[in-house]
């Protein structure tokens, strides 16, 4: 069942907040949806899901990203989830970097976390039926996201590469099972085996990708992003990306570091991007 707890006119269409009972995470969530001017039973439109990055909720990428006024134009809906599971029965964490805040889109195999912590589930299967269903929105979607989120997108869209007809990521975690934020989440909600953690790794996923299977890729990065070398490991994709001639568009931007000043430079870009594939 569906709760409207916000509803804001803007750019001529709206932004909605909305909770429910997830199946999937055994939990209350809430998500965010932007409905473009003129979206109606009879106007459906296509929709992009945006995932944040660590901390976040659903309401960073809709208050900060600029986004409205290009995606009224193009037409496009914008669905924000949040970004892990919530309550006071749900473990969480002291550290901001795991727990709360910190799903990783992943579905967890290790207790306690296995029960709620299904992120993975939650935004490729239970949310877009969810969206689907009480929306005027097409089956077309798009996917992209921040940090934490652009790793959530890039690999749901890798796993998923006819479920999503584009991806795109600003300063993504593209190699978690090589950077100290991944290997702390992935240990705590995958367990200790290595292997079970490289079916959420875009380098791994991008590896095995057969090219039937490639869809377009957009990645913007900033070269003054603190996290850049220790955490985000562009370079690491950039690799992948030349050995498999994968049809991702890498750019690197000197002087952007990794907030929503940067994401809202260039968000614009990411919405034509996805515009042309939806």
């Amino acid at each position: 069942m569906l709760e409207n707890i916000s509803s804001t006119k803007v750019s001529g269409g709206w932004h909605k907040q909305y909770t429910h009972q997830a199946s999937s995470t055994h939990c209350t969530m809430r998500f965010a949806i932007f409905l473009p001017p003129g979206a109606s039973e009879t106007n459906k439109v296509p929709v992009m899901y945006w995932l944040s990055g660590l901390t976040c909720t659903d309401e960073n990428f809709m208050q900060k990203a600029g986004a409205f006024k290009k995606a009224a134009e193009l037409g496009i809906a914008i669905v924000a989830p949040d970004t892990s599971p919530r309550g006071d029965t749900v473990p969480d964490d002291e550290s901001y970097d795991f727990g709360q805040g910190a799903g990783f889109y992943v579905n967890a195999t290790q207790a306690p976390y296995n029960v709620h912590y299904n992120m993975y589930d939650y935004v490729v299967t239970e949310l877009p039926a969810l969206i689907e269903a009480h929306f005027p929105v097409t089956d077309k979607k798009a996917i992209a996201g921040h940090s934490m989120g652009g790793h959530g997108a890039l690999m749901i869209a890798l796993k998923n590469p006819k479920q999503f007809v584009s991806a795109s990521a600003f300063s993504p975690i593209v190699n978690p099972i090589n950077c100290p934020w991944g290997e702390k989440a992935f240990s705590h909600y995958l367990g200790t085996d290595k292997a079970a953690w490289r079916n959420y790794d875009s380098c791994e996923l991008m590896k095995q990708a057969s090219p039937e299977d490639y869809l377009p890729l957009r990645i913007d990065q900033g070269e003054a992003d603190n996290f850049l070398v220790e955490q985000l490991k562009t370079e690491n994709l950039f690799l992948v990306v030349n050995e498999k001639d994968y049809p991702a568009e890498i750019n690197m931007h000197a002087g952007y570091d990794h907030s929503y000043y940067f994401i809202s430079s260039f968000i614009d870009e990411h919405l034509e991007f996805h515009h042309r594939h939806l």
